[in-house]
């Protein structure tokens, strides 16, 4: 699934560095950490009439992300926070907005791998664009495995919401090449681990399963979907998933801020029955729906 573009686009303003500048010159130098080895976190945030949904999470993870990647010299959460708001006003977008916010190592002297060649602070970035959730979550999404594995605690940790996407690029690319939505990745002892841009969760005889986030992101819009399962009654258990299991399900959907809850309704060219009428995932759909004014900050 192609996202689509909004024209409005064309005319953004991109905060970079310290202030803001045309999309056309929105750059960053070529002794970036981003360019020279993906060395940057970012966080993907969405935009509602009731503000900035999860700042406060979202910034956790960064500032978290940053810090575990001993970045020095990372500006404050206000100054963060300020910016962000300065792009949305600058931009006029109250609305179906995502926020790609990006924070590099920073410029480094000359290039090489070693960070104390970067010696002028981190570089920010908050991208703001006109963009509504990007699936068609009336009709679902139809995904296939992937044969690239997610990487675990071993490798590269996933609790560190880095810039480092390759593994779930080639992910996407076989996606692609199926002419499906998404790609389902494993981890390294076959186990499901999350979808190329989404978490997973899957419904089986009223119970919602979800993979254990060891080798997964652990999503903002994951945590609320446990949570919100919790305060609706539904038992929710996290553990190792198999493929089968996922083949046999009542329900299974993705989570993420790009696209909300996303049912998945074919996996592996096996379509989803829902052999028990459940409707946990439009409980859950619902009920999410009704969380901005909660957990939202006003623009």
């Amino acid at each position: 699934m192609l996202q689509s573009y909004d024209p409005r686009n064309a005319e953004i303003l991109v905060w970079v560095g310290d202030g803001l500048v045309p999309r056309d010159q929105a750059k960053v130098s070529v002794f970036d950490s981003a360019v020279q080895g993906g060395d940057a976190v970012w966080e993907g945030m969405r935009v509602y009439q009731e503000g900035v949904f999860c700042l406060d999470r979202h910034l956790d993870r960064l500032m978290d992300s940053a810090q575990a990647m001993a970045f020095a010299n990372i500006p404050s959460r206000e100054f963060i926070t300020d910016a962000i708001k300065a792009t949305l006003k600058a931009n006029g977008m109250t609305h179906d907005t995502h926020i790609r916010l990006t924070l590099t190592r920073g410029e480094k002297i000359t290039s090489g791998m070693d960070p104390r060649l970067n010696q002028k602070g981190c570089t920010l970035i908050v991208l703001a664009e006109w963009k509504p959730p990007v699936y068609d979550n009336a009709k679902g999404v139809r995904i296939v495995t992937s044969a690239i594995r997610r990487n675990s605690p071993m490798h590269v940790d996933s609790k560190i919401h880095h810039n480092n996407l390759i593994n779930n690029i080639l992910a996407k690319i076989q996606a692609n090449h199926a002419g499906v939505d998404d790609a389902l990745m494993l981890d390294n002892l076959g186990f499901i681990a999350e979808m190329n841009g989404t978490n997973i969760f899957m419904v089986k005889d009223g119970v919602l399963l979800t993979p254990h986030a060891d080798a997964c992101l652990h999503g903002i819009t994951r945590a609320l979907v446990i949570e919100l399962a919790a305060e609706l009654g539904i038992r929710c258990v996290e553990r190792n998933l198999s493929l089968t299991e996922l083949y046999a399900a009542d329900e299974a959907f993705g989570t993420g801020s790009m696209g909300e809850l996303t049912p998945v309704v074919e996996v592996d060219g096996r379509v989803i029955h829902n052999r028990r009428g459940s409707t946990i995932t439009q409980q859950l759909t619902e009920a999410f729906h009704h969380l901005a004014g909660r957990y939202s900050s006003p623009l």
